[in-house]
């Protein structure tokens, strides 16, 4: 393992705050006060553009500056950023990254509208479904602008979960996170009962896991007399297998597994997926996940390693369960979001798969895999966003996700057909694309842990799942089109303003080019797969 040493440096007159290192997270936490701000006092009509614009420059002036602090990371690294509540490791840098770079095309996604002016958010969150303050909502043309401090506060508690130093702020971290994503999660325009429920089994369920991680907390601090991050570290070399420090980072970790969608605490996943909005779906997916990982390779790798000979069982058999059930129950799918849904299930068992190696290739594979994951998870749901069902008179009426609506999308729309098939290809890990070099990179560092059990099981279980890749893509390529659609006919590539567009070309560039040549990224992953200690 290649780690970093750092000296614990403490100044008894006060805390200094590097505010440069906090850059990025701040940018993005004080754009959306000030979005927050713009919906009390800017005019209805002006609302929108103006909080598109700031936040995307909000997002994009995140993303350069880590872009910058990682290009240089020997000068911004640190892990006594705000005292000790803040580790900036190259990793972190990394993971805070691809958070931006998915946050970006996720915004470029909800931002969208069709040329009519209809985005995927009910004009009225508060209201009934179907009653009539919801008709006169719609039919007086409100657009809800409020998803945007929302999903700039989601994003600045993303990027500072992963550099959380201690785990108070960790929580707080996740929090801020969850809390806004509960509430996008039921706010969609069409088919609001089954937003709304999606919403509240995330809630109830967030809050268990929320309580566990809280829980183990506790407990951890009752072992340790600490909740910083390295004081811990120091502790387990000197308690090792204590049984309170051990049920205390059990439980974090389930905490931690239930975000990122891990067997099994799972279960929120394909419910969530299919009911929320499409574009909060992909940004969820994509932003969620990377965090949450991010978080989760802090603890193991800079917290417990001397605990993995005790946690490589238990870590084994969870990155076995998802990988399994992830693919045997998307076979059976026929909704393509709840099928990516358990396609995100199961690619987190692939990530955890490189990640319990605990070694510095599991390491980089981890977090190559998960840059890409990302973007090509944003450009698959940009996708799905654009596919819609109209009825008799033309009228949109919601995205059509039943497998057997999609049958002759390739020769209506040949162009959207044609980039759904390469984010389904990037999933099933087929060459010359970045799935591909992802799931060698995971795979191979388990093969040279000599953990054969996780790399046989994670080769059958891609094998298995390029099944129903392929068969969204016979359905789109070589099936006729649906006798009778089972909600009206369909809306292909529904004209909107083009932002989708821009995401999906992005993400797609982005899926090709690593996929043909990964060499410079990988190495620059390489150069930053590592997290400073004590």
């Amino acid at each position: 393992m290649m780690f970093h040493q750092s000296i614990l440096n403490t100044d008894a007159t006060g805390i200094a705050i590097e505010w440069d290192r906090l850059a990025p997270v701040l940018i993005v936490l004080g754009a959306a006060v000030v979005a927050v701000l713009v919906e009390a006092f800017v005019p209805r009509k002006a609302r929108r553009p103006v909080q598109i614009i700031l936040s995307i420059l909000a997002v994009v002036a995140s993303g350069l500056m880590t872009l910058m602090m990682a290009l240089a990371p020997s000068d911004y690294i640190s892990n006594t950023v705000a005292g000790v509540a803040v580790n900036l490791d190259p990793a972190a840098l990394y993971i805070q990254l691809a958070v931006a770079t998915s946050a970006l095309l996720g915004l470029l996604v909800i931002a969208d509208r069709t040329v009519q002016g209809e985005d995927a958010f009910t004009p009225q969150a508060a209201s009934v479904p179907g009653s009539e303050y919801e008709d006169q909502a719609r039919r007086a043309g409100l657009v809800q602008t409020d998803v945007y401090p929302l999903v700039l506060f989601a994003t600045g508690g993303m990027m500072l979960f992963p550099v959380a130093g201690d785990l108070l702020t960790m929580f707080v971290a996740l929090e801020v996170l969850s809390l806004p994503l509960y509430l996008l999660s039921g706010m969609a325009r069409h088919r609001r009962l089954l937003s709304q429920e999606a919403s509240l089994k995330y809630f109830l369920l967030g809050a268990f896991a929320s309580a566990f991680f809280l829980f183990g907390s506790a407990w951890v601090f009752g072992a340790t007399g600490s909740l910083n991050l390295y004081v811990i570290a120091g502790s387990m070399t000197e308690l090792g297998m204590d049984p309170i420090l051990l049920v205390g980072v059990i439980l974090i970790c389930v905490g931690l597994f239930f975000k990122v969608g891990a067997v099994p605490f799972h279960s929120w996943t394909p419910d969530v997926y299919q009911g929320a909005p499409t574009p909060i779906t992909g940004f969820m997916a994509a932003c969620t996940k990377i965090a949450a990982f991010g978080a989760l390779l802090r603890v193991l790798y800079s917290v417990v390693p001397s605990l993995k000979v005790d946690l490589k069982p238990a870590l084994w058999t969870v990155a076995i369960l998802t990988m399994v059930l992830g693919t045997v129950v998307g076979v059976v799918q026929q909704d393509v979001k709840r099928m990516l849904a358990y396609s995100a299930i199961a690619h987190a068992g692939f990530i955890l798969s490189g990640l319990v190696t605990f070694t510095t290739d599991g390491l980089t594979g981890s977090l190559f895999y998960l840059f890409t994951y990302g973007v090509a998870t944003v450009g698959g749901f940009g996708v799905i966003a654009l596919i819609r069902e109209v009825d008799g008179e033309g009228h949109m009426r919601g995205e059509a996700t039943a497998l057997d609506q999609w049958r002759g999308l390739g020769r209506r729309s040949p162009v959207l057909a044609g980039a759904f098939s390469c984010f389904l290809l990037t999933f099933a890990g087929i060459p010359l694309t970045s799935g591909f070099v992802g799931k060698f990179a995971v795979f191979s560092a388990a093969f040279g842990d000599g953990a054969w059990a996780l790399g046989l099981t994670g080769l059958a279980c891609s094998a298995v799942a390029a099944f129903f890749y392929f068969r969204v893509i016979v359905v789109m390529f070589f099936s006729g089109e649906p006798a009778q659609p089972a909600r009206g006919g369909l809306g292909i590539g529904v004209r909107t303003n083009g932002l989708t567009q821009v995401a999906i070309t992005v993400a797609l560039a982005l899926t090709l080019v690593l996929g043909v040549v990964p060499g410079w990224f990988l190495d620059f992953t390489q150069s930053l797969s590592y997290f400073i200690m004590p």
